[in-house]
């Protein structure tokens, strides 16, 4: 694995580097040899945010821990990124023994996949319980946040009416909202 560390607000000591490294360097078992690992450590009053990407074939693992203490937040941000690539993994799995198919699922998802994992139980399956279908009207970006906030809902799918395309508003954790717009190709 290769690690890239970048510091927002704070200076990256070596001892960081290396607890880092040695953390998230016990997932080299579910990640292949030349994942790129992007640590960003960052200073927010008294929060220390550890954030962690790592892209995997066009689909990519990201977790983000804060907490007041850096080796605390570099644990927990390594143990949430191993749960995710063995319920991903695992997932991937029964979906394929199911007979199913997934376009463009890197192969590393299956390498060396270990079964008998004890926490591979964790994500049996997905269950939608509902489905709801709606009229996607016209309407720009500020209408939609205004429909999702009437709705009471932390995001909300519209067309956008500049660009006749389907388009997501969604409340971020910060108060701020995002949009999400689909990629022209």
């Amino acid at each position: 694995m290769k690690f890239t560390f970048t510091g927002k607000n704070v200076v990256v000591s070596d001892q960081m580097k290396e607890q880092a490294t040695k953390k998230i360097g016990r997932l080299a078992k579910l990640l292949p040899e030349t994942a790129d690992v992007t640590v960003t450590f960052s200073a927010v009053k008294q929060d220390n945010i550890v954030e962690v990407s790592i892209p995997l074939g066009g689909r990519s693992v990201r977790a983000q821990v804060t907490k007041t203490n850096w080796a605390a937040a570099i644990d927990d941000v390594a143990d949430i990124l191993e749960r995710q690539m063995i319920k991903y993994r695992k997932r991937y799995k029964d979906k394929m023994r199911r007979g199913g198919s997934i376009k463009d699922v890197p192969e590393v998802l299956f390498s060396d996949f270990d079964d008998n994992d004890s926490q591979a139980d964790e994500a049996s399956s997905i269950k939608i319980e509902r489905t709801k279908t709606f009229a996607l009207k016209p309407m720009d970006e500020e209408e939609a946040v205004m429909e999702m906030e009437l709705l009471g809902h932390i995001f909300y799918v519209f067309r956008n009416s500049k660009s006749s395309l389907v388009n997501v508003v969604y409340k971020r954790k910060d108060g701020a909202y995002g949009l999400i717009c689909p990629q022209d190709q």
